[in-house]
């Protein structure tokens, strides 16, 4: 691992079209293999907010990790669509802004409200709130999962997942401190500890327990209490 100030400096990482993004605590880089096979490299400084005072808060913590995931995974997204296809739009300010708040809200109502009409629906049909809430947490994992096999079945993205397992296992050679060589990173395993489908898949299942204190509460006070819980 790479020491600095004797603190452990941990990589996190995420696929794109044809290419990874590597995030460290102060800078990102993008590697992306062009159409004619060159290896483009872009790098950038983060904003001073991730290094603050303030991302340490714990629910603050939350929404800027969302807002780091959401708005530098989208442009990393479109910069390495842009290269597959030669064009050179950009994503930024109200456009960018637009599109996260569409994004958010798609996953919002599709992985957190559609569950709990579910849950409700099985209240409504004899349950109680308990078990009610299982059904939610159920049909929420069984959602997830489904999503992720169905966009996997899709052949640019199955791509995609590829060099999310070769982005597994760099970060593992890395915190191995062996040498990164091709050689050497394919020895590694694909599964990372961090990763964040793993991550997403816990929470889904931490939510059963989580969200079923929310089934007793009046109805505005339980979807409000699922949307201020996703930063957490």
């Amino acid at each position: 691992m790479l020491f600095m100030e004797d603190r452990i400096i941990t990589y996190g990482g995420q696929a794109l079209i044809e290419g990874v993004m590597m995030r460290g605590q102060r800078s990102l880089a993008i590697a992306m293999r062009a159409p004619d096979g060159e290896i483009v490299v872009h790098t950038e400084k983060l904003s001073g907010l991730y290094q603050s005072q303030v991302a340490k808060i714990p629910f603050l913590r939350g929404v800027i990790l969302l807002w780091d995931a959401l708005g530098l995974g989208m442009k990393a997204l479109i910069r390495s669509a842009n290269m597959q296809t030669g064009e050179d739009e950009k994503l930024e300010g109200p456009a960018l802004y637009g599109t996260m708040a569409l994004s958010l809200s798609m996953g919002i109502g599709l992985f957190f409200l559609a569950p709990y009409g579910v849950g409700k629906l099985g209240e409504w049909l004899g349950l109680n709130v308990w078990a009610a809430a299982v059904l939610e947490g159920i049909f929420r994992l069984l959602l997830v999962v489904a999503y992720i096999w169905g966009i996997g079945r899709m052949e640019d993205i199955r791509r995609v997942f590829q060099y999310h397992g070769a982005e597994h296992k760099t970060i593992n050679a890395f915190e191995a401190g062996v040498e990164l060589t091709p050689e050497n990173v394919a020895k590694f395993p694909l599964e990372h500890p961090r990763c964040g489908t793993s991550f997403l898949l816990t929470l889904v299942l931490l939510s059963v327990v989580v969200f079923s204190f929310l089934h007793p509460l009046p109805l505005l006070w339980q979807i409000a209490g699922r949307l201020l819980l996703i930063p957490l």
